[in-house]
């Protein structure tokens, strides 16, 4: 296999990642960076195989020890982090894998997710009247990032007063899936795991007393075979569903408005409708449906998952050793020619878009329909709102690669 340095922390990349993806793809499909030790993988044929073959995982030590994969033993300043990270579903592989997320789905439906269309518009209505009369605002701060919040916050039934923590929990936590987190990123991630988890058992406890119709309450009862979620695995999944469920919806929005702004006869396409059908509170248009399917693809909020080999096998003349790391690029795999015609152009009317942004597999986003949800819903009431919306920046800054979002992003309202 080739041998290449690959520099995901590099602010050039982070800014604009594609020309360099495109280069990957047709020049080194599959290769391996000796600094990372991992494969990286930029075809969609190849990222598509790897997510849905059971030869890789999400984890490694539900087969061999620590010891037994030469890894170090696990970071003593992350014991919280390391416990919430183990304990949740994305983290763990069949049979255990298997068991939670059939016990999360009891209460995490879909449906469930669908009757929250209503209030996800209230809320997206009050988070606009608040900056209506200033005629501007950062779409990031005023918008995007308290929308998912409060919905999945609300959704778990977080009581109004304690919502404040939430999003910085969150954001200090998934600073440990960037590559080579800082000492103060790895003290902020096991300070926000600790307290998080902390908050989240006491609410579960509560919830177990007194049952109410929200989520926690939901899996703390969820049963299936007489089997239930522990406590531990309650509030590790808890807290995936609002890290995880947030962070596409949040640098999707924002990136997604961007990405309308250098696209402006796309935009156009969607104020039109906005205009023309007003309401989101039954369905919603499939226009703005398969918008937010085109945004995800166009400019992928979470550019970079990774899977590790569980047994040895070959793949196209490569040999796949176990322990080995590969690193799957979605955002590369988003824009393969060979899977997307006109794969750089942004076209909200595209329906063949079997996009890779929520994975593929046994790992597939149980959050997907809600996340979609939000950001139908959002553009909709923004775009109809203020259809002279005008994003101010040429160039935002980004917080990093493989949760890629938006730091800022200031727009005009009109």
């Amino acid at each position: 296999m080739i041998e290449r340095a690959f520099n995901l922390n590099d602010p050039a990349f982070i800014q604009n990642p594609y020309p360099l993806l495109e280069e990957l793809r047709e020049t080194a499909p599959m290769f391996y960076d000796p600094q990372w030790q991992q494969v990286y993988v930029s075809r969609y044929e190849d990222i598509a195989f790897f997510l849905k073959d059971k030869r890789l995982g999400r984890s490694m030590t539900h087969i061999l020890s620590r010891d037994e994969l030469g890894w170090p033993p696990p970071d003593p300043r992350l014991r919280e982090f390391t416990k919430f990270n183990t304990q949740h579903m994305l983290d763990n592989e069949p049979p255990r894998h298997t068991r939670m997320k059939a016990l999360a789905l009891k209460a995490f439906t879909p449906q469930r997710s669908e009757s929250l269309r209503g209030q996800i518009e209230k809320i997206v209505t009050a988070l606009l009247d608040a900056v209506e009369q200033r005629g501007e605002m950062d779409l990031h701060d005023d918008f995007a990032e308290p929308l998912p919040v409060i919905v999945i916050a609300e959704l778990l039934g977080v009581p109004e007063e304690d919502r404040i923590n939430l999003r910085p929990w969150s954001a200090a936590i998934v600073k440990m899936y960037e590559m080579a987190p800082s000492d103060a990123q790895i003290a902020a991630a096991e300070l926000a795991a600790q307290q998080f988890s902390n908050y989240i058992r006491a609410l579960a406890r509560e919830r177990k007393r007194h049952p109410g119709a929200d989520l926690i309450s939901a899996m703390v009862h969820a049963e299936q075979d007489g089997d239930m979620l522990t406590e531990d695995e309650l509030v590790a999944n808890c807290i995936l569903l609002l890290n995880a469920g947030h962070e596409a919806t949040v640098n999707g929005t924002t990136a997604g408005m961007l990405a309308l702004q250098r696209n402006p006869t796309q935009k156009q396409l969607l104020i039109d409708e906005a205009q023309r059908n007003p309401s989101t509170n039954t369905q919603p248009s499939p226009l703005f449906k398969t918008a937010v399917d085109e945004l995800l693809r166009y400019d992928t909020p979470l550019p970079m998952f990774e899977r590790y080999v569980l047994e040895d096998f070959e793949y196209k003349g490569h040999a796949f050793k176990r322990g080995m790391e590969l690193g799957l690029i979605y955002a590369s795999g988003n824009r393969d020619p060979r899977k997307f015609a006109h794969a750089d152009a942004l076209d909200v009317t595209r329906t063949d878009n079997p996009h890779l942004t929520f994975g593929l597999g046994i790992h597939y986003c149980i959050g997907a329909p809600l996340a979609r949800l939000e950001m139908q819903v959002a553009l909709h009431v923004l775009l109809r709102r203020f259809p002279n919306i005008q994003v101010t920046i040429d160039q935002p800054e980004y917080s990093g690669f493989v949760l890629r979002g938006i730091k800022h992003l200031p727009v005009l309202l009109r």
